[in-house]
């Protein structure tokens, strides 16, 4: 007989306990701890086939290591954050805010994948099929290779599978589908563990390329268990803010390329569009002969993206000043502040500063502390830096500007938006001959940029 076992999850964790307990032992949230229903069974013989998988052991060194195939998904930006396309038996999650075009993404994948002569299989647990068709309408993707089901039954979703036999597989949402044998609420750690293992075995033994949709937080972290991103293949989030048009395609997670790429997308009426040049989107509202605002020169993965960095630092009437930055890590704003105070002899104490990137655009790099404290010093004195130059470089803690890489590619691109002067540490002007048509000012202290950023 089935043996019923009574178990609590943490909801964001997934760890499991005994007994009920305010704070979860794994995490550490409150109040997270939910009680679930565990019949433990033995698995039917049909679902234990069904997985049974055919390959035996090999040595390592008798493994053909040719790279992957991949497939292209029709969006250019969408083969980047890839690494090149979709592998097939790829298994990936997508998550980003309700309403912010997750779903508008891979209908367009969906639908320009079929158009190459693949079989896509579009599994909708929120929407019904007349919806789907509805916003394919709209987007004007329509192919006879596109297949759409409005199923969460993850049974049935596999005997539709089985049939259609799909070469994309989407399925949203995750969080939707249930399995008929969990005695758990559709959303639940055990259903969403339990259905991602499934599909996982499905698309490695299938060969599918398999997209997951996920829900998040309010922290803005993917909801469900944190093995979920674990056992997937690919992590991708689609960023963005509500008032404004254009997407950020992130990838924190991918066993295929690399998870410093970004896709940059523009949410049109006619569906997403793709932003070939990034640099001249983020600096099309910059004001000239401000104070506090300054170009700086990052690169994304292989990308070179220029965009505005704006400071503004005024007298605070509380003990303790604040600093608050938006794109930046916290932490490298106050070591910067503290170069400032201690190297340059500027009185911060009494001032709260705000760094913010504009654009929504989130720099990780260290090349963005020179730019951060040029900033920061223009509106502490009140003066505007020159508005064709471009800055960059890693800022030390004794005041000095070190080197950081790919310097030659961030002047082409500052050249090729039109840009006058590149302020760059001494040390990244060697090993390469700099282009005609742009001047380069190495600088080796926070002093020397100064100088030629404000004077």
């Amino acid at each position: 007989m089935a043996k019923i076992k009574i178990k609590f999850v943490c909801n964001d964790c997934g760890t499991e306990s005994p007994k009920w307990m305010g704070k979860c032992p794994g995490c550490g949230a409150w109040n997270t701890m939910t009680e679930e229903t565990e019949t433990v069974t033995k698995a039917p013989v049909g679902r234990s086939e069904m997985l049974r998988t055919k390959e035996k052991p090999a040595s390592i060194i008798d493994i053909d290591s040719a790279r992957e195939p991949r497939i292209s998904t029709g969006l250019d930006e969408l083969n980047r954050v890839l690494g090149g396309g979709l592998v097939p038996g790829s298994l990936m999650l997508v998550g980003g805010d309700p309403g912010i075009g997750k779903s508008t993404l891979l209908l367009q994948t969906s639908n320009s994948l079929a158009r190459q002569g693949l079989k896509v299989l579009y599994v909708s647990g929120e929407e019904s099929v007349r919806q789907t068709k509805l916003r394919a309408d709209r987007l004007g993707t329509l192919s006879d290779k596109l297949f759409v089901l409005c199923e969460t039954n993850l049974d049935f979703i596999e005997e539709a599978i089985t049939s259609v036999d799909p070469d994309f597989l989407v399925i949203d949402s995750i969080q939707t589908v249930y399995r008929p044998d969990v005695p758990s609420a559709p959303g639940s750690v055990a259903q969403v563990r339990e259905c991602t293992t499934q599909f996982m075995r499905i698309s490695k033994i299938n060969g599918v390329a398999t997209v997951l949709v996920g829900h998040v937080t309010k922290e803005g972290a993917i909801a469900g268990p944190r093995m979920l991103e674990h056992m997937v293949d690919c992590v991708l989030y689609f960023e963005g803010e509500r008032h404004h048009t254009y997407r950020l395609l992130r990838a924190v997670k991918n066993r295929f390329g690399s998870t410093n790429e970004i896709g940059i997308f523009d949410m049109t009426e006619d569906g997403l569009r793709e932003v070939t040049n990034p640099s001249e989107l983020f600096l099309s509202e910059r004001p000239l002969g401000v104070s506090g605002s300054c170009v700086v020169a990052s690169i994304e993965g292989t990308r070179p993206v220029l965009v505005e960095m704006q400071a503004l630092v005024a007298p605070t009437s509380f003990p303790s000043p604040r600093r608050m930055s938006s794109g930046l890590d916290h932490q490298r704003i106050s070591l910067v502040i503290a170069v400032l105070e201690k190297r340059m002899g500027m009185f911060l104490s009494n001032q709260d500063a705000y760094v913010n990137v504009a654009g929504g655009v989130r720099l990780d790099e260290p090349a963005a502390d020179l730019a951060a404290a040029v900033s920061i010093a223009s509106s502490f004195r009140d003066l505007p830096t020159k508005p064709y130059d471009v800055i960059f470089g890693e800022v030390g803690l004794t005041g000095e500007v070190r080197a950081v890489s790919r310097a030659e590619t961030r002047v082409k691109e500052a050249l090729k938006l039109g840009f006058k002067r590149v302020i760059l540490p001494e040390q990244s002007i060697k090993g390469w001959q700099p282009p005609a048509g742009i001047e380069l000012i190495p600088v080796k202290s926070v002093a020397e940029a100064l100088k030629a950023a404000l004077e």
